[in-house]
């Protein structure tokens, strides 16, 4: 059963679908993309003929055509975006053909999670005000928000628990490195103590999560001193560290060396390879 969704002026709309314990969603599809993200309560989603178990924070990308039903346990409250196929059109037409082209159902990780809350609360704002620039505020959320997805849409089926949680908080450091992380809010995001995550992680990694993202920053700053001539200011600050006089004392702990003596160190090597 084809069900249609009002989704103008901008081919984007964002609103609440609330369930009652027991209530059913008959099989049906829709004639634009979907993103149905689990604010609370427990369900079950017939994806495609495939069912899934729906609970907070997961979420589910229906592709145009793609038969769904919706069955609540208990009380379920759902955020659905809805989109039509204009925003493919440029930057996310790469998305769409290597990670978008299909339905899935996703099980956030807390990362994840976070961020795409966020991006949702943000895009109901903008909904809710009209402004000079409301539709390019829409289509750019959405596209990170796609982006998000895309990118953490690799399947983990760890036996492991601990290990899942290890590379969850590794696969975040590394594309995070460069905000303003501590190993409090680190452990928050995994509902677990600090004490905790830092035994999960040595077990698998040999270090802190902390550690890791030191030997993260440096690393990469080992790179830039190498191979270009920005400013160490500049590395400082591009890598995450709040002050130059803690990059120099990471750096050193690490490489035994200042940055600036790394630096003419590999010119040499440059220049008599």
């Amino acid at each position: 059963m084809l069900k249609d969704i009002r989704i103008e002026p901008f081919g984007i709309q964002l609103y609440e679908s609330k369930h009652h314990a027991g209530d059913r969603i008959e099989e049906h599809h829709h004639q634009v993309y979907q993103l149905l993200y689990a604010l609370e309560g427990t369900g079950k989603i017939i994806l495609d003929g495939k069912e899934y178990l729906l609970e907070q924070d997961h979420l589910t990308f229906i592709t145009p055509l793609t038969p769904h039903a919706i069955i609540s346990d208990h009380k379920l409250t759902v955020l659905v975006l809805a989109f039509d196929r204009r925003i493919k059109d440029g930057t996310n037409t790469e998305l769409f053909e290597k990670s978008l082209y299909g339905s899935k159902f996703i099980g956030l990780n807390p990362f994840n999670s976070s961020e795409i809350r966020q991006l949702l609360r943000t895009m109901l704002y903008e909904q809710a005000h009209d402004s000079l620039h409301q539709e390019t505020a829409l289509r750019t959320y959405l596209s990170q928000l796609l982006l998000l997805i895309a990118r953490g849409g690799k399947n983990n089926e760890k036996v492991d628990a601990n290990t899942l949680r290890a590379e969850r908080l590794k696969d975040y450091i590394d594309s995070h490195y460069f905000d303003w992380i501590h190993a409090e809010d680190l452990a928050s995001r995994l509902g677990i103590s600090t004490r905790h995550m830092n035994t999960i992680f040595k077990e698998t990694y040999y270090m802190t999560p902390v550690q890791y993202l030191t030997e993260v920053r440096v690393g990469l700053a080992k790179k830039m001193l190498a191979e270009t001539d920005k400013d160490i200011a500049s590395i400082c600050f591009e890598v995450g560290f709040e002050s130059l006089s803690t990059f120099y004392r990471a750096f050193k702990n690490i490489t035994e060396i200042s940055p600036n003596k790394y630096r003419t160190k590999q010119q040499h090597i440059d220049k008599r390879s």
